[in-house]
């Protein structure tokens, strides 16, 4: 019997566990491997991690135990004799210990995971990066809507060059180190790795003659003044795209967007909630009682009256229909809710105390406090309820 096998089913330790690589267990389903490869790999992908050797390694070991696990009949030999099985060219890999590139599944779902990050693997025609901005707007500005001039440092197509990173208008040369291709292979056991030049990082083509203000680049960091419109009725949190605004793309190729995201900042007045607008108004103990008007500012700049009935209490709301925010690309707006908040008078003098103290005489023992007589009444009925 070999004895790696021997000593597996001996209780020696394998030296790499398939399913530990994948984080999955040992029953996993087909999806659930796939899955977990499709994680692994873009978390461990060279492109991501340039210069990460420990990363480039975990990227071998994701693609070697999905390339055995994904396979039944690999599988099943993996789980009886674990990676012995595939030794000295064994039965699990046809064709020997060349015969695994980027093919069959792996390039499927490779394609699918890196084939939007601009078209060639190694990102030779990756566009720029997106660049987020940060902008606080006051509850007003939202309300109207602004324009405004934002300045965002970024990288910008060379001016001397016109973004193809050569000097004089010279053409780019055949890639001494790839011949061209783009990528390189190398073999490792029964695999072959493919992975991106690192001489023209997937192009295919170097520049003999870089640009000297770019430095071959195609692009400069420079900060640009944007002009931006904010329309009415936007909110906390609202992205505002602008396309290719975004930092400049390697060599003349398509630059980024640029996302602003708004935030909008508290009002010493107001409270909102989407595009209805709440607002506390203190009142004074007579007026509620007594009942009037009260004169309230409105989000447009203006006031209205509101109608105070007598006897309004502390935390009734009185509804102002289309006073409140614009509707985000709409013409229609939320409503205003104004909320009394009855004040109890404090510092009295002697005469104020006095007519209070009459006020309350002349009750007869009535109250005039709807709320506060509801809740004794319970309290009595509740310390009756416990003598019985």
């Amino acid at each position: 019997m070999n004895p790696a096998i021997t000593d597996l089913l001996q209780g020696g330790n394998m030296a790499e566990d398939y399913y530990e690589t994948l984080g999955v267990a040992r029953g996993a389903s087909q999806d659930d491997l796939k899955k977990a490869f499709r994680k692994a790999a873009m978390k461990y992908h060279p492109d991501r991690n340039p210069g990460d050797e420990a990363a480039e390694q975990k990227f071998k070991e994701v693609n070697r135990a999905y390339e055995i696990l994904k396979d039944d009949q690999k599988r099943e030999a993996y789980d009886r004799y674990g990676e012995a099985a595939f030794e000295n060219g064994g039965g699990g890999h046809p064709g020997g210990a060349g015969g695994f590139g980027f093919s069959g599944g792996f390039a499927d779902i490779f394609d699918e995971m890196f084939g939007a990050m601009g078209g060639q693997r190694g990102g030779a025609n990756r566009r720029g990066s997106d660049l987020r901005y940060n902008l606080e707007i006051s509850l007003e500005e939202a309300f109207h809507g602004k324009s405004a001039d934002i300045r965002v440092p970024t990288s910008v197509t060379c001016e001397t060059c016109s973004g193809s990173g050569a000097e004089g208008g010279a053409q780019p040369v055949t890639c001494p180190t790839c011949r061209g291709a783009g990528k390189m292979r190398s073999q490792q056991g029964f695999f072959t790795v493919e992975r991106t030049c690192p001489g023209c990082h997937g192009a295919g083509r170097v520049i003999d003659k870089p640009c000297p203000p770019c430095n071959g680049t195609g692009r400069t960091h420079k900060e640009k003044t944007l002009a931006v419109k904010i329309p009415p009725g936007v909110e906390e949190g609202t992205r505002i795209r602008l396309s290719g605004e975004g930092e400049a793309g390697m060599n003349g190729t398509q630059p980024g967007d640029l996302y602003i995201f708004l935030s909008v900042l508290p009002h010493r007045l107001f409270q909102r909630e989407e595009a209805d607008i709440y607002c506390k108004v203190p009142m004074s103990m007579t007026s509620a009682a007594l009942g009037g008007t009260v004169e309230v500012p409105t989000i447009d700049g203006g006031k209205a009256k509101v109608t105070v009935p007598p006897g309004t209490q502390s935390g009734q709301q009185f509804r102002l229909r289309s006073k409140g925010m614009s509707v985000l690309n709409s013409r229609q707006r939320g409503d205003m809710y104004v909320e009394a908040r009855i004040e109890t008078p404090v510092n009295l003098s002697r005469k104020q105390r006095e007519l209070l103290q009459e006020f309350e005489k002349a009750g007869g023992g009535r109250s005039f406090s709807p709320e506060s007589e509801g809740f004794f009444t319970r309290v009595k009925e509740f310390w009756e309820d416990l003598k019985d």
